[in-house]
């Protein structure tokens, strides 16, 4: 006995030393000095309005086709906007969606939630731009000759780039080109730089993301990182590393996702955790019975889970934000993942997410400027509210900038 509880000890202080070193990893690469100069003795508030960081989450197209109820498009908005300040389309932006029949494109779903984004102010990733796994190829596509499939592809690239410039914060240009890629197969890597380059002569600015799985298990990172280096070495356009997070099953290695995060560093390119669920894809409610309930003791394994696998995310100083792929019942894939039930009830997930996004991880200071007229406050970057003696600015303390001055004197 005296042996097991001397292993318990070890392993909760572990723990708590490991906790302890990502917390201080956020403090140095999440978070800024904002200063505020005002009269002496002045009441002064910082509130957080926004991260910079994202904290994201998939939009479904039933929520913006009319195909969801009233009731569950109302509070499914109502969610995402207390919860998340970035988004990505699920699914009608992917081509074989989008243009299922040649010529016959349906833009008015991703319209759609661009619109609601905009009002809202929240970014939006497209995903994604071409997929090369054949199955996601239109065979209508596949049936044409060389010269008519590259000019159709060109056009799709120059079509979404200059219809959506300025518009979608970053893109998927080719979505898990190290699983399966009919465009290089059939052309050769140099075809990828091309379609990445059609999309820059619709618009020059736009962002394009690598996107692949199976990368935080350690299954393929390796791989990845030779495709990615590959893809440079070619002249392909690529902004930033996307990597999808739901390829592991019931549980997932906590040192294996720094291991992989670490890895990719290496490119300094922002990395992107695209599409995370937990449990995933190699869980048995995936691969077993679908419809099966989780026990309140899974339930709550999948809320620390959640708060372990956002924490290692937030800490790395590559990281730039982490997109769920689904949150509620309703409308996941995989719906024992989400964090709140088909009747809107909220799960441990749910509280495990708020306790770190909109609550640990989220500015709030009250005080009063010194002697000097001066308030020094350590804050999260993005938008911040602060008020001073009743009147109220907005400020963005940026990570580039590390530290910012507000004069309300």
């Amino acid at each position: 006995m005296r042996t097991r509880i001397s292993l318990l000890l070890f392993a909760a202080t572990a723990l708590s030393a490991a906790d302890a070193g990502l917390d201080a990893s956020i403090a140095k690469n999440r978070m800024g000095t904002l200063i505020v100069r005002a009269a002496p003795g002045a009441k002064i508030s910082v509130e957080q309005v926004r991260h910079e960081f994202w904290f994201g989450a998939t939009l479904p197209g039933g929520v913006f086709s009319g195909r969801a109820t009233p009731e569950n498009a109302a509070k499914w908005k109502e969610v995402f906007l207390s919860h998340f300040n970035a988004g990505v389309p699920e699914a009608d932006f992917k081509w074989d969606v989008m243009e299922r029949q040649k010529g016959q494109v349906n833009y008015e779903i991703v319209d759609s939630m661009l619109a609601w984004a905009e009002k809202e102010g929240i970014a939006l990733r497209g995903h994604c731009i071409f997929w090369g796994v054949p199955n996601h190829v239109q065979q209508w596509l596949k049936d044409m000759n060389d010269d008519d499939f590259k000019a159709y592809v060109a056009q799709r690239g120059r079509t979404i780039g200059s219809r959506y410039r300025g518009r979608f914060a970053e893109y998927d240009l080719n979505n898990e080109m190290m699983h399966a890629n009919y465009y290089e197969q059939r052309f050769g890597i140099g075809f990828i730089r091309q379609m990445g380059l059609s999309v820059k002569e619709g618009d020059p600015n736009a962002k394009l993301f690598v996107n692949d799985y199976d990368i935080t298990t350690g299954n393929r990172l390796d791989d990845y990182v030779q495709h990615i280096r590959k893809l440079l070495d070619a002249g392909v356009p690529i902004s930033g590393i996307g990597v999808q997070g739901h390829l592991h099953g019931d549980s997932f290695d906590p040192a294996m996702l720094q291991k992989s995060l670490d890895t990719l560093a290496q490119f300094k390119l922002p990395i992107r955790i695209t599409e995370f669920n937990f449990p995933g894809q190699r869980s048995k409610y995936y691969t077993g019975d679908r419809r099966a309930v989780m026990t309140p003791e899974e339930e709550q394994a999948k809320a620390e889970a959640l708060q372990q696998f956002y924490t290692i995310c937030f800490a790395h100083p590559s990281v730039t934000g982490i997109m769920m792929w689904g949150f509620w019942e309703g409308a996941n894939w995989i719906p024992q993942s989400s964090m709140y039930k088909r009747d809107w009830t909220p799960l441990p997930a749910a509280k495990a997410y708020e306790d770190l996004v909109l609550d640990k991880w989220r500015t709030r200071w009250s005080g009063t400027a010194d002697r000097q007229g001066r308030a020094e406050v350590r804050a999260f970057y993005g938008k911040h509210k602060v008020t001073v003696n009743g009147k109220e600015t907005t400020v963005d303390l940026t990570k580039a900038e590390g530290s910012k001055t507000v004069d309300a004197r």
